[in-house]
């Protein structure tokens, strides 16, 4: 048994540690304790920010109610393993000078059990309910948050602390209060992280300058929530930061601090370095950007940028192996904060098999997203699902490449309204899928989805994104929720289509609230369908929707397009026949077409042909001898003199 006893002056407390260790255990116990004190060495720390400098003592200091703090960490023992065959048992006794010893708490850690003061903190795998490690409600925060942001106190830490408390009740409020000042109150120090000889991070240094590296924002945590009577630890490991690499390993030094507080019986993780904001890629101006994310992350999560020196703090069971935290996925705030769930492959590094890589994305609710292949949005296939997205990616090029997947809330606030980078792959490629290349006109993401459906486009008839052609015609059809107007174009690479063109080879059919698109090729390839729509109350120009991937591999293929229709055609009128804009010479050519509301039809060839309506339908024959145009001509009112034009026909050259 061993006795170590911290004097104090006589106004403060005696502790006595009485330690049950057997001797074989006394080693592991004091690289227990060494482990959660590593000196910072070399790297990053922030999604943006770095630490490193040597780590000084925390200074001794009081409590509001005048007690002494602790002299350094040693007193804040780190998690206990038990030894093999005995329990251990820590009692800490706390004597004043002039009263009998009074047990205030006890700790037995039974045979094979770690344990945090008394609770085994350990927590499994996440289960996609709450971000938080406790019950946290920020509503309820919002009047603290406010008073915590406008507290100036900064003549002394002491000062500071009674400051914020005033209105802080229970011991969560008083930690909240103390984060939120420190994220909001001081940034990071990228001059003094280039130039660590210079820096202090002493809590009263840190308060004073307004500014630090993680290592200051640690102390300046653990110190504050020392004064305000609350148990906190700062710890130190290695972090996914600033100008870490997919896939990289950690070698030496710990780069990075933050915190571990006790509350409601259990320990929880917090990082205010980088709750306060983040650093630009060159590493010299930092922005204060509150994120509420690392204010007591739930440790499963915590742990895919934190790993601490002692695998004990990561409060999981069980804990990863520092080889297992170098494989694992990045999923950085941004990815929990818009709802994101899990990501497939879960390893950061994938192969393609012949040419091809798939990624997907899992979330709560309707997210969009976009990707980058080496910075730019091609050389992928992205359909949006109502819980995530599918991603297949064919790099066109052999070697290693960056994927980026990016994601924003479906209904954004103007703030809001920017794709944030949520996680990062990097593709290996050994093959390259030469026919997988896409045309530069398709949008992501490619297909029908819930987004189209919140347009009003219900049931299409092809969920694929991609349409396979042999005869080089389809035919898309959709029932329409709402009263829109819809518009489409036609696309392929090269100038083999021209913008006009590319409209004339969609046939759009409008039958109450279905519509129909009919699509006739030019030529083999690959082409882009593109649809747009607004209401037809609106007067302004049309929305782009979304668009399908066509392929046609005949070379055979050599469809006309449709004839050019002008704006008396209405969108509810339909061609029977002929379908093709491009008629024969010298031939009758029988028309049948439904048009409602009209009192006379004619077709205008050589000579003027009139159609007979038939049970809606208006039929008739034309000669296309001797002209290179046919038209359609209505009569909207019988009592009108004037025909308007509705339909264009070009007739074959001789």
């Amino acid at each position: 048994m061993g006795t170590m006893d911290f004097k104090t002056d006589a106004s403060a407390v005696t502790i006595n540690l009485l330690l049950i260790v057997r001797p074989e255990e006394a080693a592991s116990k004091e690289k227990g304790l060494r482990e959660g004190q590593t000196e910072g060495g070399r790297g990053a720390g922030l999604e943006g920010d770095g630490n490193g400098n040597s780590r000084s003592q925390p200074p001794q200091g009081t409590d509001l109610n005048g007690r002494r703090g602790p002299t350094d960490l040693h007193e804040q023992t780190p998690p206990i393993t038990s030894g093999p065959d005995k329990a251990t048992q820590v009692t800490v006794e706390i004597h004043h000078e002039d009263t009998s010893p009074q047990l205030i708490k006890r700790l037995s850690l039974g045979k094979g059990s770690q344990r945090l003061r008394g609770h085994d903190n350990k927590v499994y795998p996440w289960d996609k309910s709450s971000l938080k490690s406790m019950p946290v409600d920020l509503e309820q925060f919002k009047k603290l948050d406010d008073y915590a942001l406008k507290v100036n106190a900064k003549n002394s830490v002491e000062e500071l602390v009674k400051a914020l408390l005033k209105e802080a009740r229970t011991d969560l409020e008083k930690v909240r209060a103390i984060w939120m000042w420190i994220c909001h109150h001081i940034e990071y120090d990228v001059v003094g992280y280039h130039n660590k000889s210079q820096l202090s991070s002493k809590p009263r240094d840190v308060l004073q300058m307004g500014k630090s590296i993680c290592e200051g924002y640690a102390e300046l945590f653990e110190h504050m929530c020392s004064l305000a009577g609350i148990q906190c630890k700062k710890l130190s490991g290695h972090a996914k930061g600033h100008g870490y690499k997919t896939g990289q390993t950690f070698t030496g030094d710990s780069d990075h601090a933050w915190n571990a507080v006790y509350l409601e019986g259990r320990w929880h993780l917090l990082d205010s370095t980088w709750g306060s904001g983040s650093v630009d890629d060159s590493f010299t101006k930092f922005t204060y950007r509150y994120n509420e994310f690392y204010f007591l992350t739930h440790p499963a999560l915590f742990i895919n940028n934190h790993f601490p020196d002692n695998s004990n703090w990561q409060l999981l069971k069980p804990t990863l192996t520092l080889k297992e935290f170098e494989n694992n996925m990045l999923h950085n705030s941004n990815f929990y904060m818009l709802g994101l769930l899990a990501t497939q492959p879960e390893t950061p590094i994938i192969q393609t098999v012949n040419g091809k890589a798939s990624v997907s994305v899992e979330c709560r609710s309707s997210t969009l997203f976009m990707f980058k292949l080496k910075g730019a949005e091609e050389q992928g296939l992205m359909t949006l699902e109502k819980h995530g997205m599918k991603l297949d990616i064919y790099p066109q090029k052999t070697g290693s490449h960056k994927l980026e997947i990016f994601a924003k809330p479906s209904k954004a606030e103007a703030s809001d309204d920017v794709y944030k980078c949520v996680v990062e792959y990097v593709v290996e490629c050994e093959s390259v899928d030469k026919a997988m290349r896409f045309p530069k006109d398709l949008h992501q993401p490619v297909g029908p989805s819930w987004f189209s459906e919140r347009q009003g486009f219900l049931r299409p008839s092809h969920r694929e994104p991609v349409l396979h052609t042999n005869d080089g015609r389809c035919s898309f059809t959709f029932t329409l929720s709402k009263d829109i107007s819809v518009l489409t174009s036609l696309h392929t690479d090269g100038s083999s289509l021209a913008e006009d063109m590319g409209r004339r080879h969609v046939l759009q059919i409008q039958r109450r609230n279905q519509v129909e698109l009919k699509v006739h090729l030019p030529h083999a390839g690959s082409f882009v369908l593109k649809i747009y729509s607004k209401k037809k109350s609106d007067p302004g120009n049309y929305d782009y929707i979304f668009n399908y991937l066509i392929k046609c591999l005949n070379t055979e293929v050599k469809w006309p397009a449709f004839p050019q229709s002008y704006s008396k055609w209405l969108q509810d009128y339909e061609i029977l026949e002929p379908l093709s804009g491009l008629l024969p010479a010298n031939r009758n050519v029988q028309f049948r077409l439904k048009m409602h509301g009209i009192a006379k039809v004619l077709v205008q060839a050589e000579n003027t042909y009139p159609l007979t309506q038939n049970k809606g339908v208006w039929e008739g024959t034309c000669s296309t001898s001797g002209c290179r145009e046919v038209f359609v001509m209505v009569h909207e009112n019988a009592n009108h003199t004037f025909y308007s034009h509705v339909l264009k026909y070009e007739v074959e050259t001789q």
